[in-house]
């Protein structure tokens, strides 16, 4: 019985081995496109993150360029003439505004447009939100102002500190220095806040005729 069942054995080994290459003939072709994807994903994604970096690297060059003009106004113009988009506008824009002595009016109109963009991270819109605050002061209404900096003063936003600072600032503004006080001590105690802002804080919170900080 073996002889024949060694025979069975190999050929039904044969009809496997036949039946396998039958298969690879007609789907390998399969195999190689998967490996073919396989390796030109990889390739594409090193090529992707190579202009990704030499973009980044391009774009802070044409910023340092810009800062290098020899006047205020030329580095105004200089930067504002760097193409960007995204967050790249965002800093580019940022940038813009932080040299408002010249130029007001540039300067409040680029954080405008940082803070008026949904598609941007929270720290750029949030920031330009505070920075704009904080430049345009009295010419906004103080109720325009104070609702700009409640919608990041909120937990979890970036610049909750410094945004919760400006709100002491508008109560004083408002003639509620008792409210101020009391804004100023949770961020004296604020373990989020900076040693420089909760040291403001208990400054004008003496200022303001609160006293020192207990404990």
């Amino acid at each position: 019985m073996s002889n024949p069942e060694s025979f069975i054995d190999e050929v039904t080994e044969e009809v496997r081995r036949d039946r396998l290459f039958r298969l690879m003939r007609r789907y390998g072709w399969i195999a190689v496109v998967l490996v073919l994807l396989i390796v030109g994903g990889a390739a594409w994604n090193e090529w992707r993150k190579s202009e990704t970096t030499a973009a980044s690297r391009a774009f802070g060059d044409a910023l340092m360029a810009a800062l290098e003009a020899p006047d205020s106004a030329a580095r105004r113009a200089a930067v504002a003439a760097v193409p960007a988009e995204g967050s790249r506008a965002a800093l580019r824009d940022l940038m813009l505004a932080s040299d408002p002595a010249g130029d007001r009016a540039t300067a409040l109109a680029a954080l405008e447009r940082v803070a008026a963009d949904a598609t941007l991270a929270p720290s750029y819109r949030d920031l330009a939100v505070l920075r704009r605050v904080i430049l345009a002061g009295t010419e906004l209404p103080l109720a325009e102002r104070r609702a700009a900096l409640d919608g990041i003063a909120a937990p979890g936003r970036p610049y909750r500190t410094l945004a919760l600072e400006q709100v002491a600032y508008l109560d004083i503004e408002a003639g509620e220095p008792a409210k101020a006080i009391e804004t100023l001590r949770s961020l004296a105690q604020d373990q989020e806040a900076t040693e420089g802002l909760r040291r403001r804080a208990e400054q004008m919170i003496t200022a303001l005729g609160g006293g020192t900080q207990a404990g």
